[in-house]
């Protein structure tokens, strides 16, 4: 299958690994309906912020993956559905997991059952590396045990679960997609990368951050937008978890100086015990087995090993500079 004019869905497009991904179907030829979250103020999320070519082209949604006649309407008349609507945020799940179960799996089960219905030819489920939790082996395969360890990712591996439940029992064509810790412009000051970034472009020297020695696989986020596209368009995929990773290992203290050293800035790290996860629910290992995807979709990173990694901090921290993009972040505080 080729995406190419066909009619896309994408949930979860006013996010940031959605509003990327929106903005390349554009640019690739795609009739893409985005689906965004309703709001009174009409906000479109990072759409708001896209090239004027780009946002005439979209047809914009509003609504909520809750609301299964809202995802049902949204989806009419489309081929291909890429979700990726979800709540994200690890320390927001502790304080209102109930919010995860509704969004994340009900949200899904809205999804899959609207697909099956209406017989769209692609579903692609966006999963999340916390599904495996610290690694019991490295690198991680789409076989490595599902963990648990906190409230989304519990919601999450209950997403996945029911987005492969569909193609088990009503062949519905469902890819799911795995990919680690995408960073980039537009990315939440919620995950580490803009944490650190945005406290050092607004002139900090003392950064706040929580532990430092878990490692993880960064993904830059035209890495993971080209995964999508792959994993989409590749037939063998159905039916199918793929991981999409860096293949790229490096712990949260590391990924600080290399921060520092991309932006010139002399920092030290001030360790804040709000930042911690609990000791049992803090993935301490990640690090992913790329190869399936390879093999099934042709992918592979562009921004690869510590070369590649630095290359696309250098994008991140360029865009972070930018004084109507830093403005947006409150980096004084702590961001769950």
């Amino acid at each position: 299958m080729k995406l190419a004019n066909k009619k896309i869905l994408v949930t979860g497009a006013d996010g940031f690994i959605g509003s990327h991904l929106t903005e390349h179907l554009v640019r690739m030829g795609c009739d893409v309906r985005a689906f965004v979250l309703y709001n009174s103020f009409n906000s479109w999320g990072w759409l708001d912020e896209s090239p004027d070519e780009i946002r005439r082209e979209l047809n914009i949604f509003s609504g909520d993956v809750r609301d299964p006649n809202g995802v049902r309407q949204a989806m009419k008349g489309c081929d291909v559905v890429l979700h990726l609507a979800a709540l994200i945020a690890i320390p927001y799940s502790y304080h209102s997991p109930d919010t995860y179960v509704d969004t994340n799996i009900k949200g899904t089960l809205n999804i899959a059952q609207a697909a099956r219905d209406l017989d769209v030819e692609r579903v692609v489920h966006t999963s999340t590396s916390e599904v495996y939790g610290t690694a019991q082996f490295v690198p991680i395969t789409e076989e490595h045990p599902l963990q648990g360890q906190s409230p989304y990712s519990a919601s999450k591996i209950g997403a996945d679960q029911i987005a492969m439940s569909f193609f088990n029992s009503f062949e519905t064509p469902v890819s799911i997609i795995r990919p680690f810790n995408t960073y980039g412009p537009r990315q939440s000051a919620r995950a580490v990368i803009p944490t650190i970034i945005s406290q050092i472009a607004n002139g900090a020297t003392s950064i706040k951050l929580g532990a430092l020695h878990p490692t993880r696989d960064f993904n830059y986020v035209m890495d993971t937008v080209r995964g999508f596209v792959a994993v989409a368009e590749a037939d063998a995929c159905v039916g199918e978890v793929t991981n999409v990773g860096s293949g790229f290992e490096v712990s949260i203290g590391d990924t600080a100086a290399l921060i520092a050293e991309v932006m010139g800035a002399n920092i030290e790290i001030q360790c804040e015990q709000e930042r911690l996860r609990p000791e049992k629910s803090e993935v301490e290992r990640l690090l992913a087995d790329n190869s399936k995807v390879e093999k099934l979709a042709g992918w592979a990173p562009e921004f690869a090993g510590i070369d590649g990694f630095k290359r696309g901090l250098k994008e991140t921290a360029d865009w972070f500079r930018n004084p109507e993009n830093l403005r947006r972040y409150k980096s004084d505080i702590y961001n769950i």
